[in-house]
């Protein structure tokens, strides 16, 4: 079992794609300067820089762990002699992957101690491929356990894994100003700058939208999909922006957050609440949730 875990760990297509990462990120910087467009900001990205170290090294024991947990569940599946490494069964896992990822992110956004692990992604001011980098940190340690009921479906870890990194490598070129909209059919159907950017967004309208890995299709059928309009600009960022660039404020600045509304709480309901109801929930206070700050707008 270590052998075959650590197998899958040493080959990791993300860590493979780095320097392509990083040739894209120049481009687009010599694209910024020569446009004129204030896209990177130096204190932003250097931090940015630093989330994609620290993530990496959390990342270890998690990413450890869900593998192991993934030879577990596919050791025990029934149909792991009927599921392979084809063509067919390829396609089948790209969609339950994509579906998979659209269910975990969304559940990032929408409960309060998975936000707190997740906003690290999203508390920059600035749209880059730099930010791409910024990962979320405290998300890692829940993240692969999402994946582990591909493996009872009789999924082998490896075809999980290379999945995984496959949708993680396309979302890299979401992360930028540089691409309008791409063709009307490929929008309709794939996940896209300018749907990221919506995801990225702290206007009302913006908020908790388009969670999509590859495929849109799950935020269409599933009624969290909006469009980036001309008529309203995306402002980045959190609805309450953090004003440091220090790691570990980047990283896990929400979660003393998230503790300081949990001690101000007497009842256990209420601290339980301020854990797992959305980001914006108060015992003692207006509702900020996204959802509320849509309808009182009418935009739902």
């Amino acid at each position: 079992m270590f052998d075959r875990v650590m197998a899958v760990m040493q080959d990791d297509l993300v860590l493979l794609a780095l320097p392509a990462f990083f040739a894209a990120l120049g481009v687009e910087l010599l694209w910024a300067k020569k446009q004129f467009r204030p896209v990177y900001e130096s204190q932003d990205f250097w931090a940015s820089m630093r989330i994609m170290v620290l993530t990496v090294f959390v990342d270890l024991l998690p990413k450890l762990g869900g593998i192991f947990l993934m030879f577990l569940c596919y050791d025990l599946s029934p149909l792991k002699d009927t599921v392979s490494r084809t063509i067919p069964w390829w396609i089948v896992l790209f969609f339950l992957d994509d579906l998979t990822y659209y269910l975990f992110h969304r559940a990032n956004h929408e409960v309060r101690w998975m936000w707190a692990g997740h906003s690290s992604h999203h508390n920059s001011q600035y749209y880059n491929l730099g930010t791409a980098l910024r990962q979320g940190v405290g998300e890692r340690v829940a993240k692969y356990l999402f994946w582990c009921p591909l493996a009872l479906l009789g999924f082998d870890p490896v075809m999980i894994v290379t999945m995984m990194s496959i949708s993680l490598i396309y979302q890299y070129w979401l992360h930028t100003e540089a691409i309008d909209r791409m063709p009307k059919w490929y929008e309709f159907i794939f996940n896209t700058p300018s749907h990221h950017r919506v995801h990225h967004g702290s206007n009302t309208r913006y908020l908790d939208r388009n969670h999509a890995a590859v495929l849109i299709i799950w935020d269409r059928l599933l009624g969290t999909f909006s469009e980036e309009l001309v008529s309203e600009p995306v402002r980045y960022g959190l609805t309450q922006n953090i004003t440091s660039q220090r790691v570990l404020d980047v990283a896990f600045g929400e979660y003393g957050n998230m503790s300081r509304d949990v001690k101000r709480a007497a009842r256990w309901q209420d601290k339980l609440a301020y854990l797992f109801k959305a980001p914006g929930w108060s015992h003692d206070g207006p509702d900020k949730r996204s959802n509320t700050l849509r309808q009182e707008a009418g935009l739902d």
